[in-house]
């Protein structure tokens, strides 16, 4: 084969087993070094086999609510050492596609002839950035509820603080507060309220969106001197440029 073909053929077998959830495969002809820009954070990109294999499985799972990936069209142009791909995939659920039929993830692939054989270095995954799938903005929220446990572990209070917008409003468990500096106090007095670290926890999520506001609803989990607790949340978010930030919480328990 050329060596057109042969990248050709790498490419479509590397979607397919995407498609099929084949790990193995899907990480097979890639550099250890690799650097793929993707659709959910983070920003500056997913660097290294290891962060790239984390990537698969939380995608897998959601494939199997009957979501397509399939390539569309795909041009390679290949050197005799380097070479580059580009290609557009539909990448959604029947849902998804019955709203938006014409939505296509756009791919790039930059390649280097290593031993011989050709291997993916860099990846490029986006889609146009109108409304972004909700697999997508729940990934993104869920990378914000995420480092809110990172954060509270690490009693890092000016880090809980950065997805709050300044107008947000706050329903807590103790009484209604406005304003990110509200906010802040009731995060500070939080932190101080345990001499040990606390945990804080939001597995599994459900989230909803529309242009540029998500809605996350959950049980949260606060793990505190060996106590924990559980309360229902939901929470609005607003996306801001290349960020999401909370513009509305409300925190309860059920009545006993």
């Amino acid at each position: 084969m050329t060596d057109e073909q042969q990248i050709r053929t790498l490419i479509e077998s590397w979607a397919a087993a995407v498609h099929a959830g084949e790990l193995t495969t899907v990480l097979a002809d890639h550099s250890p070094d690799l650097v793929m820009f993707d659709v959910p954070p983070p920003y500056d990109g997913v660097r290294g086999m290891d962060a790239y294999a984390e990537t698969w499985p939380g995608f897998f799972e959601w494939q199997k609510s009957g979501a397509s990936f399939e390539l569309v069209s795909l041009d390679v142009t290949a050197g005799a050492e380097v070479a580059f791909a580009f290609a557009l995939l539909r990448c959604g659920t029947p849902d998804e596609f019955e709203v938006k039929p014409d939505v296509r993830l756009r791919l790039t692939i930059g390649l280097k002839k290593l031993n011989g054989r050709w291997t993916i270095t860099h990846e490029h995954h986006s889609f146009p950035h109108d409304d972004l799938p909700t697999p997508v903005v729940a990934a993104e929220i869920g990378s914000v509820l995420d480092r809110w446990g990172t954060d509270t572990a690490a009693g890092d209070l000016d880090a809980l603080m950065e997805p709050i917008a300044d107008e947000v409003v706050s329903y807590e468990i103790d009484g209604n507060y406005t304003g990110k500096t509200a906010v802040r106090e009731v995060c500070a007095a939080g932190l101080a309220s345990s001499p040990n670290s606390i945990s804080f926890s939001v597995p599994d999520p459900t989230v909803v969106s529309a242009g540029n506001l998500a809605v996350a609803w959950s049980i949260d989990h606060v793990t505190a001197d060996g106590t924990e607790t559980t309360s229902r949340a939901t929470r609005v978010f607003r996306q801001s440029g290349s960020t999401w930030q909370l513009i509305h919480q409300h925190l309860s328990y059920p009545a006993s």
